[in-house]
């Protein structure tokens, strides 16, 4: 593998507090060098990336791969690949599979397949029960070896507290955390959107945000009792992001994640039944986005997650009552999170990028999220001012479930490096030479 110089960008590296336009010399699979003005070495690719910025690789610590079991609606190999289109060059597979990954062959056969896939890394996430059942806990030291980096029912909120104590135990003896679908399945089973004005207007039966609140407080006061390391999944409330600011006040350890879609919509885009904006937790009020955009700049969220939920056309044709939850997000999170979030002010481009990149590397301890020499040459490279219109029949994701069909956006992802080897690259822009 050629060593490859990335010349002349905006390195934005928020790890280390870097801002600069800085040469980056990639070679052997690690981040060989920072400067201005790097010689390449001999037989170098050298990429000239003027006007763009390279960060540390993004990572996304929820995604849902489908396979085994759901591969009409994703591979493994084709979200990787979709992830890495999007700037991702690492995913974090949820276990919610046909069978779930409960045990250390199925780790083993979703590492095995992300390898293959030459995209982003894929790292498998157990999960917390047998058969996601909620009653027995899945032999998760077994799991780890196998690889998994985390344990979570996602998707099967645990609704046993007994279980979920017992699993925030027993993790901190692997240092995994234990990532949590908070939802009261006696409050939400039924509902198909927020419940509130919308609800009641469509005629739909709602979900409450206390179907959420009430499970993050367990779980927190949870994670309080036991010491243990507990990340919330897909945040959607006020109220939840609150909660974990006064969590982490008061010194718990606890990380959580926002998807783009609950930082972006609102109930509203259910409007004429768009079953492509039928998710869950449900797209919330404007109250609640503007406490998660908040709870983003200011770093009570630590994560950007997309939880990208690939769903075949059929399945979503259905009435919305039938319908599946989840959209996919991996191909459109990076620029419309630029849209509408950097470029309108609300929170900084470098702050961004630690959300997307830093902070899901230290909430589940992977590789990545650094551009400090030495460090592994996960590495994105983007133009954050180029326009496009989103059109899900190019996604690379075998699916198009998105409720952003025909957003314009500002941003696109131009180089995904991982271990130094190009996985994606966006057309002929910049062409790269050979140093002789």
């Amino acid at each position: 593998m050629r060593p490859i110089l990335l010349q002349g960008g905006r390195v934005i590296d928020p790890s280390r507090e870097l801002d600069a336009v800085l040469d980056v010399l990639l070679a052997d699979g690690v981040v060989a060098a920072l400067g201005a003005g790097l010689s390449p070495p001999e037989g170098a690719e050298v990429q000239d990336v003027g006007g763009l910025t390279v960060s540390p690789g993004l990572i996304d610590v929820h995604v849902h791969l489908r396979e085994p079991g759901g591969e009409h609606r994703e591979t493994i190999a084709t979200g990787a690949r979709a992830a890495a289109a999007g700037g991702f060059t690492a995913i974090c597979a949820m276990p919610n599979t046909d069978p779930p990954i409960d045990d250390p062959a199925g780790v083993g056969f979703v590492l095995a397949e992300g390898a293959r896939a030459g995209g982003a890394r894929v790292y498998p996430v157990g999960a917390i029960s047998v058969g996601q059942k909620g009653e027995r806990l899945t032999p998760v030291g077994e799991l780890v070896q196998a690889g998994a980096v985390a344990i979570t029912d996602d998707g099967n909120p645990v609704m046993d507290s007994g279980l979920m104590r017992i699993a925030l135990e027993y993790a901190q003896t692997f240092g995994i955390p234990v990532a949590d679908h908070p939802e009261d399945l006696a409050l939400s089973r039924g509902g198909v959107m927020n419940e509130g004005i919308v609800a009641a207007r469509l005629g739909l039966r709602g979900i409450p945000a206390a179907a959420e609140n009430v499970m993050v407080v367990r779980d927190l006061l949870l994670a309080e009792l036991t010491g243990g390391q507990i990340h919330i999944q897909h945040v959607s409330t006020a109220l939840g992001v609150e909660a974990i600011r006064l969590a982490k006040a008061r010194g718990l350890r606890v990380t959580a994640e926002a998807t783009p879609h609950h930082v972006i919509l609102t109930e509203d885009a259910v409007d004429g039944y768009r079953t492509d904006a039928k998710m869950k937790p449900p797209l919330r009020t404007q109250a609640d986005v503007q406490a998660l955009r908040e709870g983003l700049a200011d770093g009570t969220i630590d994560c950007v997650a997309t939880d990208h939920a690939p769903h075949h056309y059929d399945e979503k044709e259905q009435a919305f009552d039938d319908a599946p939850f989840g959209i996919v997000g991996l191909e459109t999170a990076l620029a419309l999170l630029l849209t509408e979030l950097v470029r309108p002010g609300i929170i900084g481009l470098a702050p961004l990028i630690e959300r997307m990149s830093c902070g899901p590397a230290r909430a589940f301890s992977l590789p990545g999220g650094t551009l400090r020499p030495g460090s592994v040459a996960d590495v994105t490279v983007f133009d954050p001012d180029e326009e496009w219109i989103v059109d899900p029949t190019r996604f690379r994701s075998k699916s198009r479930n998105s409720p952003f069909t025909g957003w314009r956006v500002t941003g696109r992802t131009k180089l995904t490096l991982v271990r130094g080897k190009v996985v994606w690259r966006d057309g002929p822009t910049h062409a790269g030479e050979v140093a002789r």
